[in-house]
């Protein structure tokens, strides 16, 4: 069984297991080197009662994340179900957990669309104006400027904003159907005549690292998002 990603849906639930499964398997090793010098010299004042004990560090560790990830349930099957046949074509992401100084953000579905950033979260106990000031500030650190961020609490209202992207993006590329990849792929075509030097020379043919291709807006979106998150 492939283990999930971060941004599919049921990745908190399996992160859940395998911190669970990993904490018990830890704290089970310091345990039984605890009880193997017990057994060997009749008391506990030995070497592995000290390895035992330094052995609880990473238990501890795997301990708190993984209460961490209990505090968060993921998406509801409801939910996810009327998300379904709205993001069709879209670059969509589940169960993400965003953390500051100060608050915890849980999002159950976020939608990323060039320079637009949507998402929604059906706890009404997240703080969606400071995930959205949390959010613009994590991009504007990482170089991503003028991102358009709109979270939602209200699922109806969420779903609207899913259709007004999908929306956008085919009008995109009926305008330019020669990408076949309308926003998400940032660059538009030109003709042959406009892709030649002054000197005739076909600038597609110059060597490798003479141009830079425009960083993807979406992709380093979807990246970041990924990178801080739980």
């Amino acid at each position: 069984m492939n283990r999930l990603k971060k941004g599919q849906m049921g990745y908190l639930r399996s992160q859940r297991r395998v911190l669970t499964v990993r904490t018990a398997v830890l704290f089970g090793l310091s345990l039984a080197v605890y009880l193997l010098g017990i057994w060997s010299v009749g008391s506990n004042k030995n070497l592995l009662t000290i390895v035992a004990v330094l052995g609880c560090l990473p238990a501890s560790r795997s301990a708190v994340n993984a209460v961490m990830y209990y505090r968060y349930r993921g998406i509801g099957a409801e939910d996810a179900g009327q998300i379904a046949p709205h993001e069709s074509g879209l670059c969509t992401l589940y169960d993400l957990v965003f953390t500051s100084y100060d608050k915890n953000f849980e999002i159950h579905h976020m939608t990323v669309s060039g320079k637009s950033l949507s998402g929604y979260s059906a706890s009404p106990a997240c703080d969606l104006k400071a995930c959205e000031k949390h959010l613009r500030s994590m991009c504007a650190q990482n170089g991503i400027r003028d991102v358009d961020i709109r979270l939602f609490h209200e699922l109806p209202k969420y779903l609207n904003r899913l259709e007004a992207l999908r929306t956008s993006g085919a009008t995109e590329k009926e305008m330019h159907p020669q990408t076949g990849k309308g926003v998400q792929d940032g660059r538009h075509s030109r003709p042959r005549s406009e892709m030649q030097t002054p000197n005739g020379h076909d600038t597609a043919a110059q060597p490798e690292g003479t141009q830079e291709a425009a960083p993807d807006p979406q992709a380093q979106l979807v990246s970041l998002l990924c990178a801080i998150s739980l």
